[in-house]
Formats: C-alpha cells, sequence, structure tokens
C-alpha cells in the first residue's frame, strides 16, 4: 500500500506539473506565428524586430519544455545570431504546425497520467482495505499487553518523534551517501577505471559524510526510538520480554568488536535476532535520560515492579533472560522457573563471571553445569533452552574465526582500514547460531533468525534510500507549488 501510495503521488504531481505546462503553453501557436512574422520583418531590414525574435526565444525555452516547436525556435535564433537569415527561416517553416503537435502531445501525455493516477488511486484504496483491517485486528491482539505497558511508558510532546525521525532521515542519507562514496573509491572494474583524483577525492568526501552521519545519528536515534507501546501496537504479537541486569546496560549499549562507524549495539543485534519472534521490550533503568537502543524501553516503579512482571511473563510468548548480577534478576528467573512453562525461557550467559555457574545449577531444576563448557564471548557465552521437566540443552556460542584485517594498497587499504574489518555481523551471528539451535533442541523453528542478526547495516542503507525517496517526493511536490504560484 506504500508503495504503490508513493508511485500514485509522483505520477499525481508530474501530472499536475503537465496540467500546468499545458496551461502555460496554450498560445504557442500564436506566439509562433508572431516568432515567424517577426523574422521575415527582420529579414526585411526592421532592426527592432530583433528583440521580438529574442522574446519569442525565451518564451519558447521557459514554457516549451522540448519538442520540435523548441527546438525550430532556438535553431532558427542561432542562426539569426551567425547572421543566416535564409537558414533561419527554413528551420522555423511550419512553426505553427510544430507547437500545435507538441499541444497534442502534451494533452496525450497529460490524459495517460490522468488516467494511470486514477488507476494507482484506486489500487491504493484496495489494499488499503485490507491493510487497515489487518492493522485494526494487530491492535487488537496486542491491546491487553500494550495497556499494561503504556501507564509505564514516558509522555512526549507530539512533535518530539517526528523531529528526531526527520533529524534521523538525514543521518541515514549522509550516512548512505559516505558508504556508496568510499565503496565506488574501492571498486575496480576492467570496464571502468576511475580516474585517480576522483578517487582520491572521493575518500575525504565519503569519510566526512559517514562521520556527519554517524554523529547525528548518534544523537538522533535514541529521540526517535519507539517506546514498548508504541511497538507492541505495530508488531502485533506476543512480545517477547528482555530481563538483565540494569548494571549490564553500559555494555550491552557497546558497539561490538570495535568496527567503526558501526551504529548498532549489541543489545540491537540481539534484539534484532529476537524480532523472528515478537517485538521485544524491556524494563528501562530508572533515571536513565534516554532509552538505549534495542529492546523497546517501559519504566517501572522501584518499589512496586514485581507484579507487573509477572503478568508480562505470562503475556509474553518467550523471556530471554540474560543471566548476571542482581537479587532482581535472580527473582525474576526464580519466577520464571516457577510459574512459566519450561519452553518459554531462553537464557543467555555471559563468559563465565565469577559465582554465576554455580549460582545458576542451585537455581534451576536440573543443574545446567556451565563449569563444563569452555568460556567464549564475554557478553553472550551459551545460550540455554529448556524441553519437559526443564531438562537444559546449552549451546555455546561458537569461538570468532581469525580475521585477515584490511588488504590491498593505496586508497583501498585505507579505506578498510578506516572501516575495520567486517567481524560485528559474524559475531552477531555466532550468538544467534547458538540461540537458535538451542531453540531447535525444544522444537521451535525461527525464520532466518541468523540473518536477522547482522542485517543492521543493510537497514541503516534502506533507511538511506528510504529518506532519499522521501526528499524526492517532497521536492517534487515543492516543484508543483511553485508552478501553481
Amino acid at each position: 500500500m506504500v508503495l504503490t501510495a508513493y508511485v500514485t503521488l509522483h505520477v499525481a504531481i508530474t501530472a499536475g506539473l503537465d496540467l500546468r505546462a499545458r496551461h502555460d503553453f496554450h498560445d504557442a501557436p500564436a506566439r509562433a506565428e508572431a516568432f515567424v512574422a517577426a523574422l521575415d520583418r527582420y529579414g526585411a531590414g526592421d532592426a527592432s524586430e530583433r528583440a521580438d525574435i529574442l522574446e519569442g526565444e525565451a518564451w519558447f525555452k521557459e514554457n516549451a519544455r522540448s519538442g520540435e516547436s523548441r527546438s525550430a525556435v532556438s535553431s532558427s535564433a542561432g542562426s539569426v545570431e551567425k547572421g543566416d537569415l535564409p537558414a533561419a527561416r527554413e528551420q522555423a517553416g511550419n512553426l505553427a504546425e510544430k507547437a500545435e503537435h507538441d499541444q497534442a502531445a502534451l494533452d496525450d501525455e497529460l490524459d495517460s497520467l490522468d488516467a494511470a493516477t486514477l488507476w494507482l488511486a484506486l489500487a491504493t484504496g484496495v489494499f488499503a482495505v485490507p491493510a487497515l483491517w489487518l492493522r485494526r485486528r494487530r491492535r487488537a491482539r496486542a491491546s491487553e499487553v500494550a495497556e499494561l505497558v503504556s501507564h509505564f511508558t514516558p509522555r512526549r510532546p507530539w512533535w518530539w518523534r517526528p523531529v528526531f525521525l526527520a533529524a534521523s532521515a538525514s543521518g541515514y542519507m549522509l550516512f548512505t551517501t559516505g558508504l556508496l562514496a568510499t565503496s565506488a573509491a574501492q571498486r575496480q572494474k576492467s570496464t571502468f577505471t576511475m580516474p585517480l583524483v576522483v578517487q582520491v577525492l572521493l575518500v575525504p568526501v565519503g569519510l566526512v559524510a559517514l562521520g556527519a552521519g554517524f554523529l547525528i545519528l548518534r544523537y538522533s536515534r535514541p529521540r526517535s526510538a519507539r517506546g514498548a507501546a508504541r511497538a507492541l501496537l505495530a508488531d502485533g504479537r506476543q512480545p517477547v520480554l528482555y530481563l538483565r541486569s540494569f548494571a549490564d546496560d553500559h555494555t550491552s549499549a557497546q558497539v561490538d568488536d570495535g568496527v567503526a562507524l558501526n551504529i548498532h549495539s549489541r543489545e540491537e543485534q540481539l534484539a534484532g535476532t529476537l524480532r523472528a519472534f515478537g517485538p521485544v521490550i524491556a524494563v528501562g533503568r530508572p533515571g536513565e535520560p534516554m532509552p538505549h537502543l534495542g529492546a523497546a524501553r517501559f519504566y517501572l516503579p522501584l518499589d512496586d515492579w514485581q507484579p507487573v512482571i509477572l503478568q508480562l511473563m505470562h503475556l509474553s510468548r518467550f523471556i530471554v533472560l540474560r543471566v548476571g548480577v542482581g537479587e532482581g534478576l535472580w527473582w525474576e528467573l526464580g519466577q520464571a522457573i516457577a510459574t512459566q512453562p519450561p519452553g518459554k525461557l531462553i537464557l543467555l550467559t555471559p563468559g563465565q563471571p565469577a559465582g554465576v555457574a554455580e549460582r545458576l545449577d542451585q537455581v534451576l531444576p536440573i543443574p545446567a553445569r556451565l563449569e563444563t563448557v569452555s568460556a567464549g564471548d564475554p557478553w553472550i557465552s551459551t545460550a540455554i533452552t529448556f524441553g519437559p521437566g526443564w531438562m537444559p540443552h546449552v549451546h555455546p556460542v561458537k569461538t570468532a574465526p581469525g580475521t585477515d584485517g584490511a588488504r590491498g594498497k593505496g586508497v583501498r587499504a585505507a579505506i578498510k582500514a578506516t572501516l575495520g574489518p567486517t567481524s560485528v555481523a559474524s559475531s552477531a551471528r555466532r550468538a544467534a547460531g547458538a540461540m537458535k539451535d538451542a531453540l531447535a533442541s525444544v522444537g521451535v523453528r525461527g525464520r532466518m533468525v541468523v540473518m536477522r542478526a547482522d542485517t543492521g547495516q543493510l537497514a541503516t542503507l534502506g533507511k538511506g534510500f528510504l529518506a532519499a525517496a522521501a526528499l524526492a517526493l517532497a521536492f517534487r511536490a515543492v516543484q508543483l507549488a511553485a508552478a501553481i504560484r
């Protein structure tokens, strides 16, 4: 529906511009006759007619966007400038007929655009009916849990999110432009070799655009993030409740593997994986000025948060708990084991910090024996799911293969050294692979779970192109408004 609406608007704006062009071009035959008459008088020796010839040429350039009449007038005026009057008169022959032909072509084009606009508008309406019905149904499914968390979502001014969404759009466009520029600088094809000067200039321009986009997105993205209630209503599926220690938020917000200019944090990559099963929601840390990116946040009171967590456990499809410090987190784990079916809980354990494995074995009905599993990634080392009778299925995160870093010489090596290796995607894939294997061991199949883990850069590029498309539509609308004036 969105695509057809976008195309409909583009075609409608083009039709509006053509309608204005037809209005401006309506007296073209009379102008053509006046131009030819001025040529005749100028050829007869009336030098004052030169101004009328130039005025006629200017009118056709302004009001005839293309066509035989504009080309003929331009050629004829050029011959006048050269002093070749016979050629000018010959080129202006049948000018009025050419103008009428151009008018007919413009009418045909406008008729085609009108018909296309009508059919596209009908198609948009046809798509809108089921889309709105599905949206209403989706919101109805999520109404209970959305109503619950809406009481704990901060209120923002109505303009807050649109303003920062617009800022994010500019950041995505800059980031995408910079990425394309640096990629073009290092691309070599046998059929086309980029001049060295252009290749060298693309590098600093691309890096400046990348840096500017990165800084804008770093500031605007947390401010444009959806709250938990909005995320639930937009998706409609049962949520995935993400529980963790607030003390781990700083680590979760870090960009993995130290790759420069990557804008997706560890939690964002994790949430991208879990969205295969539903919208991901989490309790925000009390007092934080802006929500961390990843799971959509809501904020519970410090003295009465347990009943809401218990209710959300019942309403969620999965409970994903990252083991860490804090008695509240261990209470949540105990309640999940006591009140929820085994297949609903997914544990993510860090790289075996002191005491975690021992305490986890004390809480679980059947010990997971993590001490027998070699430590992997310090943030997520293993994924654990549970079968009937709380039988644990432990799946370690695979160790990262070695990376070769940047290779090559000159500009290409400089770009790769600046942008860094591509191990962020493989790190996310490894964690997603462990979760996928753990879920498969209890009979849960996720669609594209691993692929979702490292699509962050692709999503960034997609948003950059979407922002550019929206800007193009806005520019066309401004063109139409200016033409109407």
